[in-house]
Parts: C-alpha cells; sequence; structure tokens
C-alpha cells in the first residue's frame, strides 16, 4: 500500500523489535460463492503488505462446511485471486488439517477443556442467554473427561446421528463476550468433501478451526474484518489452550462495503438460477469475475483500494467513486477507436463511388507507443444518431444539422444537405457533401466548423453488439425492501453498431469508443460477431473528495 496504515506501523514495529523476520499474512475465503469487490481490500491488503516486507502471502480456502462449498468455487476465486495480480507462495486448505485439529480438540477433552452436549441447537441457544443475562451451564458440561473422550472418538467413528452431539470449549457462560459462552468446536455432519470426501462425519467450526490453521502455518498477522474483533479472545483462547507451536495475532480493519450493490451470495445465487442475471460473472455484479468480464482492469482496482487506505472503522462507499478510478486508469491506458453504437447513414454524394481512403491516425494522442491504425473514409459512413438534427436547435448545438458544417475527425468537412426517412418516420440517411480542400492536417484554417464528430466507414466497419450497462438495482432503493422489488430494469440495454474495420480487438481489451465511454470485449463474441460491454461512461458528475 502507498499510504501509510495502523497495519502496516504495527507490522514494522514488529520488524524492528525481531519479533518477526518478516510477515506471513494470508487471505482464507471459504469457497461457498464468488469473491466481490469488497474481497478485493482484504486480499491485496494481505498480499502487499507481506511482500513489500519481505514476507509471503498464503492462499488457504476454509473448507470446513460441506454442504455449502464446491470446488467450482475453488477454481473461481483461485482465477479471481490471480488476475489481481496476487501470487500466493502456498495453496492451502482448512482441510490439510483435520486430523491435527481433531487431535487439539481431543487435547482440550484431555485438559478438561471442552465437553461433548447432548443439547439440541435450540437448547444450546436458550441456554447461553444474552447480553443482559448471563448463560446457564449445560447439564452436559460435568462429564468425565474418559467419558468425552470416548462419545468424541464415536462421534468421529459414525456412531452418532448428524446434530445429536456436539463437542463444546469449556470456558466461561456468564462471560460478556457471548463468543465465549462454551462455543461449539465440532458438529456432526455426514456430506462429501470436495477434498477429503467421505473420510470425516465430524467438522470443525469457524471459530476453532481458524486460529489453528494460522498457527499451524505460521501467519504472523491474521488480518480480518471489523466483524471478528469480538471473536479475537476465542482465537487467543483456542491458540494457547491448543498448545500451538506458532502464536499468530489478530488483527481487525474496516470491511470495504459498496453501497446499493449485491453482494450476498444467497441472492447472487438466486438471481443466477431464476436467469435474472446471467451467472456469478454477470457484468452488473460486483463479483470480481463479472468486474473482469466487463472489462475493468484489474489495476484499476489495485489503485482504488489503495486510494483508501485501511481503516479501522467501517462504512459504505459509492460505486461511483470506483468507477472515477477505472476511468482514470483507462483514460491512460486504453487505445482510442471510432465506434458508432446508434447509427445513421451519411452518404458523401460528391465523393467516388467504391473508392476508399486511408488516413493514418494514432491510438492516443499521449502515448506514443500505441501507435496508429489506418482509419477509412469512403462514400458510405455511419455517425452517431444523437449527431445529428434536422434544425440547429440553438448556438450551443455543434453537431451536424441541415446546411450546416462539421468535421468529421481526422477526416474533412461535411455538409448535411438532404435527409431520407424510413416508412415510420425516422431518418434513414443523411446525404452530405464534403469539401476536399479541408483534409485534417492540411492547414486549412478559411472558415470553422460546427463542432467535431466521429464516423465510421460504412463498407469496412465491422458490426457489433453493445452492451450497456447501469448498476443493477435502483439508485437510492429502500435497502429494507427485498431484492426483486429493486431491480433495476433498465440495467441492461444492448445496442447494434459497427467500430473502425482495422482495429482487431484482443479479448477484455478496454477500448475508448471515441467521445461514448469505455468498452471491453465480452467472452460472447463470436467470429461474425463482435460483443463489447461497456466498462464505465466517458465523464461522471461524481467528484472525488479531496
Amino acid at each position: 500500500m502507498e499510504n501509510r496504515n495502523f497495519i502496516r506501523t504495527i507490522i514494522e514495529e514488529d520488524l524492528r523489535s525481531k519479533k518477526h523476520a518478516f510477515p506471513i499474512t494470508r487471505f482464507p475465503p471459504e469457497p461457498n460463492g464468488f469473491l466481490h469487490l469488497g474481497h478485493a481490500r482484504a486480499i491485496l491488503m494481505n498480499y502487499h503488505l507481506a511482500m513489500e516486507h519481505g514476507g509471503y502471502f498464503n492462499l488457504r480456502f476454509d473448507d470446513t462446511n460441506p454442504v455449502k462449498e464446491d470446488v467450482l468455487f475453488v477454481e473461481a476465486m483461485k482465477e479471481d485471486i490471480a488476475w489481481l495480480g496476487c501470487k500466493w507462495k502456498n495453496l492451502l486448505y482448512a482441510s490439510d488439517y483435520f486430523e491435527e485439529m481433531y487431535q487439539r480438540a481431543m487435547l482440550l477433552v484431555e485438559k478438561g477443556l471442552a465437553y461433548v452436549c447432548d443439547l439440541s441447537a435450540e437448547e444450546i441457544k436458550n441456554y447461553r442467554g444474552d447480553l443482559k443475562t448471563p448463560g446457564q451451564n449445560s447439564p452436559y458440561r460435568e462429564r468425565s473427561i474418559e467419558e468425552n473422550r470416548k462419545i468424541f472418538e464415536g462421534m468421529r467413528n459414525g456412531e452418532f446421528a448428524d446434530g445429536e452431539r456436539v463437542l463444546r470449549a469449556k470456558i466461561d457462560m456468564a462471560s460478556p463476550n457471548m463468543n465465549l459462552r462454551d462455543p461449539i468446536i465440532y458438529r456432526i455432519q455426514r456430506a462429501t468433501h470436495h477434498n477429503t470426501k467421505d473420510q470425516w462425519c465430524i467438522y470443525p467450526m469457524y471459530d476453532f478451526a481458524h486460529p489453528l490453521e494460522d498457527a499451524i502455518e505460521g501467519i504472523t498477522h491474521s488480518l480480518c474484518s471489523l466483524e471478528f474483533e469480538d471473536h479475537r479472545p476465542i482465537y487467543d483462547w483456542f491458540v494457547k489452550h491448543c498448545e500451538m507451536p506458532n502464536v499468530p495475532r489478530q488483527i481487525e480493519f474496516g470491511k470495504l462495503i459498496i453501497a446499493n450493490q449485491i453482494t450476498g451470495k444467497r441472492h447472487i445465487r438466486k438471481l443466477v438460477e431464476e436467469g435474472i442475471v446471467e451467472g456469478w460473472d454477470d457484468p452488473r455484479l460486483i463479483t470480481l469475475s463479472g468486474l473482469r468480464r466487463r472489462g475493468i482492469p484489474p489495476k484499476a482496482i489495485e489503485n482504488f483500494i489503495k486510494a483508501l487506505g485501511l481503516p479501522k472503522s467501517q462504512g459504505e462507499t459509492e460505486i461511483e467513486m470506483f468507477y472515477e478510478y477505472v476511468r482514470d486508469y483507462l483514460s491512460v491506458e486504453a487505445r482510442r477507436v471510432h465506434g458508432v453504437i446508434d447509427p445513421i447513414k451519411v452518404v458523401i454524394t460528391n465523393y467516388p463511388e467504391n473508392q476508399v481512403e486511408t488516413l493514418e491516425v494514432p491510438y492516443h494522442k499521449d502515448r506514443e507507443a500505441f501507435g496508429t491504425r489506418p482509419v477509412y473514409f469512403g462514400r458510405h459512413l455511419y455517425i452517431e444518431r444523437d449527431d445529428f438534427i434536422e434544425e440547429k436547435p440553438n448556438k450551443k448545438w455543434k453537431r451536424l444539422s441541415l446546411g450546416i458544417e462539421v468535421r468529421l475527425m481526422h477526416a474533412y468537412f461535411i455538409k448535411a444537405n438532404h435527409v431520407i426517412y424510413d416508412e415510420q418516420g425516422n431518418v434513414l440517411e443523411v446525404h452530405c457533401t464534403y469539401d476536399p480542400e479541408t483534409k485534417s492536417g492540411s492547414g486549412f484554417d478559411a472558415r470553422k466548423p460546427n463542432g467535431n464528430i466521429h464516423f465510421v466507414e460504412a463498407t469496412t466497419a465491422k458490426s457489433v453488439e453493445v452492451r450497456l450497462y447501469e448498476n443493477l438495482l435502483k439508485q437510492d432503493s429502500d435497502s429494507s425492501a427485498a431484492i426483486e422489488e429493486r431491480l433495476n430494469p433498465s440495467s441492461k440495454v444492448v445496442k447494434h453498431g459497427f467500430i473502425e474495420g482495422a482495429v482487431s480487438p484482443e479479448p477484455a481489451e478496454a477500448f475508448q469508443f471515441t467521445r461514448l465511454g469505455y468498452f471491453a470485449l465480452d467472452k460472447d463474441t463470436k467470429d461474425d460477431q463482435l460483443v463489447f460491454n461497456r466498462v464505465v461512461e466517458l465523464k461522471s458528475s461524481y467528484k472525488l473528495k479531496k
């Protein structure tokens, strides 16, 4: 991270005091869905803070709940994290440690710090009390060590039904911290695990597994979001009483929450299953795979995360702030080309039929290294429908209208003389004349045009489908309402237009379509049909806070 933050300070102090030779961090997602923009803070923070201080970063899948997890999500997360540019040293799984976790749980049993409880889930909840009422001890809390050992072994061996019994830590049922009121360590759950298959029928709970995983791997700084602050005492308790040789330090930071965006796995899964979105990588979602498909550059995400810093507090961030960083990046890194997404035909009546000339035009006026491309000009052209109106409405109108001259970018002045309509009365063609003396670069300055508009030569143009995306949820929608009631019916609009014939886009490459916005090639592209997603509009009214 470029900006200093409180975690950086902690790491640097630990290195100065020789507590650690270098930091070891990790990102530990549960593989039960797809990662989203909010996860990018944790991923990038863990990776960069470790690498900048000579350490390393692990990717560990916290796969302790086989009912919700799938190898599909494992592979998607690996792809997303690699796309962000974060290179893990070790690829690990919580399930790699199931045997050691079991033995550490048995150690707690042997020390009299864990017991098997036969209460139902509802009874355990009732016994736990609330923030104003101390909990009550389970009637099974004083089982003997020998009995607990025997029953826990039986749980592992499949002697009991799912949910029949659990293993709980024996801590303090009167603690003001609810997490210390004899938390569950293991539950019985028969389900085929993506990694261990049917080897286990008991699985560790997160609060028990997570600190042990960190300690086993030698994680020095266990960075997690703020909701785990109240879990830190139980984290430290398990590390201590399970006699872990390495002692990691849990540090909490503010979660990145993007306002008015859908990130909940349950909600996204429903939208996918009902066909409201096209999959977990739908470009209207802020899943990392959706952002990648939309054409968002990973470097823009990194710039955004760095600019936000690493706060201790938590608050919402507007998606438009993120889009500003995308624009800033693409304004420098994206090649410029002409695209017309709502075309009308222009016929240059005094230009020779069947003749096409080539104009050599730079891809980016400020990036010489991008080189040039041939832009074709001929008798038949396409321009944007919004760039023509029959009668000039006012002095501010700086585009084409009847009897008015404009410059076609990199080409000539043209004047609109006549309009042809279709059967519905819509403009079908605009017949114009051009002035061959006004070629761009010729130095012609005898008169000024009424603006400067882009175009695409019709006979060489490539047909494109263009998908214009807006927020999936209506702006300022009631967050308490059902997702279905908040959906924006205009979140996806499909247009059909053309781009320059000489341009050969690379997969996922983002271009600036002159005066229209930034667009990237979608995976739905076929040999005979290019498909572009709008990454972001060219301009926004959003103002960055200084």
